[in-house]
């Protein structure tokens, strides 16, 4: 997974995986209750104090900016500084899921504190789980997809690939979870091909040194596999969160994204394995350019930066909205490029700069068309609200 929305999740698209969750409570409060059960033992979830929800807010943007320029960077200096390694590249995406504790942990001891019975130590169920191990597994075959094109590709080039991953969650969303296509849509998928096509023609100009023109296409190509890939892994979440019949809290969220972590890792570890890798790391840590020690400092930050990314992203879709997710990613997509320009010496082309500039016009019009919809339902919420009362006795 990575800031493709890596993925969670993604880029404005994580509205589509979250449309459920974006309703649901604060972050921490989370006491998750079965739709139309019985009410739980557990006392209501307590309102957040403005001063605590603002210092969220504030830690979870600075998460997702570091996750998500900084998971691409890093990921790409293991390549850069000698690292050969693809299924290892990958493993580190998720490899970091032990940092996903951190937040459950805090939950529970925020639900346990304001609880006069002791809470639920953990909201999945075995459906659930189960739905989530399976995605964890297309998601391993998603971080190898994304780790082998990153290989072969400019930071630049994949950030931007990997933003047309918009156009194949909205397909996919439309046939999986019947999410309907509207005009400003339409014109994200449209604006991001158009973009994603201008930078496979002029493929040869940012070519890395080193990598044959073969090589490259190979890049271009499983990059969108990946992102391909994850458009049809972010509408199969919303579906488990549809079928859930509970309700999707910040908690909730948190252990699945866990077990889909988890899973990947597993997944990714396999190939690690069967590839050999574990043997072959302390061989390429001594041959290493950056030298031996660096080597595992760039292993551990990388999978740091990735949990960085996945922490962040949850906090601000449930402290604030998915809009300003969204935004976020979109402004980082530019911000990524440029740090990249900057320490890597990449070539900033004119065909990169309008493939930015397709890219970030699709992101704001499919952004705006979410805007505009919600406020829709919220008038149209309101208006039947306000027609209940009158006709009340």
């Amino acid at each position: 997974m990575r800031p493709h929305l890596n993925l969670f999740w993604f880029p404005i698209v994580i509205h589509k995986t979250t449309h459920a969750a974006a309703n649901a409570s604060i972050a921490m409060d989370v006491e998750g209750r079965d739709n139309g059960a019985a009410a739980s033992a557990d006392p209501p979830p307590a309102t957040m104090s403005k001063s605590l929800k603002r210092a969220l807010v504030a830690l979870n943007c600075v998460l997702m900016a570091l996750g998500n320029t900084g998971g691409p960077l890093i990921s790409r200096l293991y390549f850069r500084g000698g690292g050969h390694r693809q299924w290892l590249a990958s493993w580190l995406e998720t490899g970091g899921w032990p940092l996903l504790l951190l937040p459950l942990i805090f939950s529970y001891r925020y639900r346990s504190r304001r609880s006069p019975t002791k809470p639920k130590l953990f909201f999945l169920t075995p459906r659930i789980f189960l739905a989530s191990a399976v995605l964890g597994l297309l998601t391993g075959l998603d971080d190898f997809l994304y780790a082998y094109g990153l290989a072969f590709l400019p930071v630049s080039t994949s950030a931007l690939l990997i933003s047309t991953q918009l156009a194949f969650t909205a397909f996919f969303a439309f046939l999986i979870v019947r999410q309907r296509f509207t005009a400003y849509s339409i014109n994200a998928v449209a604006l991001l091909t158009v973009g994603a096509v201008m930078l496979g023609l002029h493929a040869s100009s940012d070519r890395p040194a080193g990598v044959s023109q073969a090589g490259y296409y190979r890049g271009f190509v499983l990059t969108l596999g990946a992102a391909a890939l994850y458009g049809l892994v972010l509408p199969l979440v919303e579906l488990v969160y549809a079928k859930a019949e509970q309700t999707i809290t910040y908690t909730l969220v948190m252990e699945m994204q866990l077990v889909i972590s988890f899973f990947a890792t597993a997944f990714c570890t396999v190939g690690m394995i069967v590839n050999n890798d574990f043997q072959a790391i302390p061989r390429e840590a001594r041959h290493f350019d950056l030298g031996e020690v660096r080597y595992y400092v760039v292993l551990v930050w990388s999978a740091i930066f990735w949990q960085f990314f996945f922490l962040g992203t949850v906090g601000v879709i449930f402290c604030v909205n998915t809009l300003l997710a969204g935004i976020l990613i979109a402004v980082f997509i530019p911000i990524t490029e440029v740090l990249a320009a900057i320490f890597y010496h990449e070539k900033f082309t004119s065909q990169k700069v309008v493939a930015l500039l397709l890219s970030l016009w699709g992101l704001a019009s499919y952004s705006y068309g979410e805007y505009t919809e919600q406020k829709e339902k919220k008038s149209k919420k309101k208006q039947n609200s306000i027609t209940v009362s009158d006709q009340a006795p």
